[in-house]
């Protein structure tokens, strides 16, 4: 069965997961990126996704993802027909991975923003990146240079990050400066580790 050995590692936009997976790269753990494959999958279905959103969401070959941002965020049927366009392909090629790693018989990490709001992945462990809903909004507008109002829209397509933060197995706190996500990382590491000894 695929996703044995699998702790799915979310969060909400800008609550610092890439940071923490980064963190867990560095300790040697696999990570299986939905956002990356993602991304592969998005470009290899290009000709559907300018025949259903229009053709100026594809620029020179290659689709704009801000372009395409701009018109699912803003429009949730759009957005639900996107998914059911990218979710099934997105998640055969992660259960092919996981499934390849579950061999290994030991914990990998599978990077999902939308764990919850999806809850396609049968994964029974889930770790969940916190920081407060002003921080997220402080740090998406300085990191992705997104004014107020996109970024709040992205914040409300998703399930409060203090609804997932009671849904998750380990929680790292990412509210306080860089030494306390390190020591909260080390924490959940540790525990991870411990758990599937």
């Amino acid at each position: 069965m695929a996703f044995e050995y699998a702790v799915v590692l979310t969060g909400s936009i800008a609550t610092g997961k890439s940071s923490v997976a980064r963190m867990f790269a560095e300790d040697g753990f696999v990570i299986i990126d939905a956002d990356t494959i993602a991304h592969e999958v998005l470009e290899s279905q290009q000709e559907a996704i300018a025949q259903m959103f229009g053709d100026e969401v594809v620029q020179d070959g290659k689709v704009d993802r801000k372009s395409l941002g701009k018109v699912v965020f803003a429009d949730p049927l759009k957005r639900k027909a996107l998914e059911q366009l990218l979710h099934p392909l997105i998640y055969d090629v992660i259960e092919a991975r996981a499934k390849a790693e579950d061999a290994k018989r030991k914990p990998y990490i599978v990077d999902i923003p939308l764990f919850f709001e999806g809850r396609r992945y049968p994964i029974k462990r889930s770790l969940v990146v916190y920081a407060t809903p002003e921080q997220q909004l402080a740090r998406a507008m300085a990191r992705d240079g997104l004014d107020e109002e996109a970024v709040l829209e992205r914040i409300a397509s998703q399930i409060d990050i203090a609804e997932k933060r009671f849904l998750a197995d380990y929680v790292i706190d990412n509210t306080k400066d860089e030494a306390h996500l390190r020591n909260e990382y080390e924490r959940a590491r540790d525990a991870i580790v411990k758990e599937f000894a």
